[in-house]
C-alpha cells in the first residue's frame, strides 16, 4: 500500500482575503468524462470586464509535451531561485504521490509564440522539466518508494512503474483568461503579487511585478551594459534595484532614503511617468557616463558604491565640464578604495577616521538618507581634491533678455552657425541664442560667448543642449 496517497483535490468555496473589486464565482461545475470536479470562477471587473479561471488536472507528460507552448518566465516573474534540495524534495512527493500546490497559467490571445504563459508555479514547472530531462537526481539517501529503490536516480534511471506514476501525475492547473491589462491595472500582475503572498519573494521581485510606466523605465536601466561591469550579479533583480535607487534618487534632486518602502511608493505614484522626458533622459546619461569610466569589469564596483559614484556623476554632468573626467573619475575610485581596504591592516590609532567612516556608511542602513548623503559628501571632496582643475560650467546656462536682444542686434539677425542654411535671417520671434563654446564645454553665458543661430541650424550643432530660442 501506498504511503500517504494523494487526495483528488477540491475546490473550495471561500476567498482568501478581502476582494478590490466584486466577484461571482460559479464553482464545482462537472464535467462528464473527467474522474473531478472541475471549476471556474470568474471576477467581474467594474460590471464591464469578466477575468475567468478554469482549472484542469494536467498529467505530468502532457505538460512537458507542451514546454515549447508554455512561457515559464514572463517578465513580472523572478529568476530560477530553487536549490537542488528543493527541487529534488519536489520531485520526491510527486513520487510519493502526495498532493502539491497548483500552478496558475494566463491564457495567450492566438498568434503568439506561446499559448500560456506561468503567472505562479514557475519553480515547480521548471523542476518537472528539468527531472524529466536527466539534469538531476533524487538525493543519494532518499528512501525507497514502493519498494524500489530510488536514491540518485534520474527520470531515465527509474523502474517503468514509478516513471509511469511520474508521467500519469495530475498537475491542478488553473487557466487564467481574459484578463485586464493596461499600465494602471493589470490583473495578471496584481494576481501574481497576491499569490507570492507569505513567499520568500523579495522586494524588487514583487516591485517587477507591479504595472507601470515607472516599472518598465528601471527594467531597462537594469539591462544598461554598466552594469555587467559590477561586481554584484543581476540575480533576483539586483540590477533592477540600484536603478530604482538611482532613479528615485534623481526624481529627489539630492539624498533622500532609499529604502523599499520608498521605491514602492515611486513605482505607485509614477505608473504614468514620461520615460522618455528629461529625468529618464538624464538618468540614461548618467550609466552613460559611467559606462565610459568603467568600461571593464571593476570588482570595486559594489552596490553601495555604485549609489554613491551615481550620485557623484550626476553632479558632474550637472555642474561641470566633463571632458577627460570619466577616465579621472576611474583612477581616482580604485586608488580611493585601495586605500579605503588598506585601512584594515593598520592598528585603530593609525587609521584615517573620515575612511573608517565611510566603512560604517557601506555596512549599516546603507539605503538611509543620512547614509547616503554622507559617502556622497565624503567622495565629493575628496575626488576634488584630487583634480580641483576640473572646471565648473557657468552656472548661469539660459541667456536673459537683455542679452539676446544684444546679440541679435549685433548679428543682424542672421545665423552664424550656418550648418543647415547659408547664413538666413531669421525673425526675433523664431531664433536660438547659441553659445560659440557650448556650455557643456565650459562655454560662459556672455555676449561675447553667444550667436544668432536659426532653429535647423542650432538643433544639428553638436556639442550642446538645445538653446532658448528667443521670444
Amino acid at each position: 500500500m501506498r504511503p500517504l496517497a494523494r487526495r483528488p483535490s477540491r475546490a473550495r468555496s471561500g476567498y482568501a482575503g478581502r476582494a478590490p473589486r466584486n466577484i461571482f464565482l460559479n464553482l464545482l461545475v462537472y464535467i462528464p468524462g473527467l474522474s473531478e470536479w472541475a471549476f471556474m470562477l470568474e471576477f467581474s471587473l467594474s460590471g464591464e470586464h469578466t477575468m475567468k479561471m478554469n482549472k484542469r488536472p494536467l498529467p505530468i507528460s502532457t505538460i512537458c509535451n507542451w514546454h515549447d507552448r508554455i512561457d515559464e518566465r514572463p517578465d513580472y516573474q523572478r529568476p530560477p531561485a530553487w536549490t537542488r534540495s528543493q527541487k529534488q524534495l519536489l520531485i520526491d512527493s510527486i513520487l510519493r504521490e502526495y498532493d502539491i500546490p497548483k500552478m496558475y497559467w494566463r491564457a495567450l490571445p492566438a498568434g503568439q509564440k506561446f499559448k500560456y504563459e506561468v503567472i505562479d508555479g514557475q519553480q515547480r514547472l521548471r523542476t518537472i522539466w528539468e527531472y524529466k530531462e536527466g539534469e538531476f537526481g533524487l538525493p543519494k539517501d532518499a528512501d525507497p518508494i514502493n519498494g524500489f529503490t530510488v536514491a540518485g536516480m534520474k527520470y531515465g534511471d527509474l523502474p517503468l512503474d514509478l516513471a509511469s506514476d511520474f508521467d500519469s501525475y495530475a498537475v491542478d492547473v488553473v487557466i487564467v483568461d481574459e484578463a485586464k491589462q493596461t499600465d494602471e491595472e493589470d490583473e495578471v500582475r496584481d494576481m501574481f503579487l497576491r499569490l507570492q503572498n507569505g513567499t520568500t519573494l523579495k522586494a524588487q521581485e514583487k516591485r517587477n511585478a507591479m504595472p507601470g510606466a515607472m516599472r518598465n523605465l528601471v527594467k531597462e536601466l537594469g539591462k544598461h551594459p554598466f552594469f555587467q561591469n559590477c561586481r554584484f550579479s543581476a540575480g533576483r533583480y539586483t540590477f533592477d534595484h540600484v536603478a530604482a535607487q538611482t532613479m528615485l534618487l534623481e526624481l529627489a534632486g539630492e539624498a533622500t532614503n532609499i529604502k523599499d518602502g520608498d521605491l514602492n511608493r515611486m513605482y505607485e505614484k509614477n505608473k504614468t511617468f514620461d520615460i522618455n522626458g528629461p529625468k529618464a533622459k538624464k538618468v540614461r546619461r548618467v550609466y552613460d557616463f559611467l559606462l565610459e569610466a568603467f568600461p571593464e569589469k571593476t570588482p570595486e564596483l559594489e552596490r553601495y558604491n555604485v549609489i554613491t559614484l551615481y550620485s557623484l556623476a550626476s553632479l558632474l554632468l550637472d555642474r561641470y565640464v566633463t571632458d577627460g573626467v570619466p577616465e579621472k573619475l576611474r583612477t581616482w575610485f580604485i586608488a580611493f578604495e585601495a586605500e579605503r581596504r588598506g585601512q584594515d591592516a593598520l592598528p585603530e590609532e593609525a587609521r584615517d577616521i573620515q575612511l573608517s567612516e565611510y566603512r560604517r556608511l557601506t555596512s549599516q542602513s546603507t539605503d538611509s538618507q543620512e547614509s547616503v548623503r554622507a559617502r556622497l559628501e565624503m567622495m565629493e571632496r575628496r575626488f576634488f581634491e584630487a583634480y580641483p582643475d576640473i572646471e565648473p560650467r557657468d552656472p548661469q546656462r539660459d541667456y536673459g533678455y537683455e542679452q539676446r536682444l544684444a546679440i541679435y542686434r549685433r548679428d543682424n539677425g542672421i545665423c552664424q552657425v550656418r550648418i543647415k542654411c547659408a547664413g538666413e535671417k531669421v525673425p526675433w520671434t523664431n531664433w536660438h541664442a547659441d553659445h560659440k563654446i557650448p556650455h557643456i564645454k565650459g562655454g560662459k553665458t556672455t555676449v561675447a560667448n553667444g550667436q544668432v543661430a536659426c532653429s535647423a541650424c542650432n538643433l544639428s550643432k553638436g556639442g550642446t543642449a538645445p538653446a532658448v530660442a528667443a521670444g
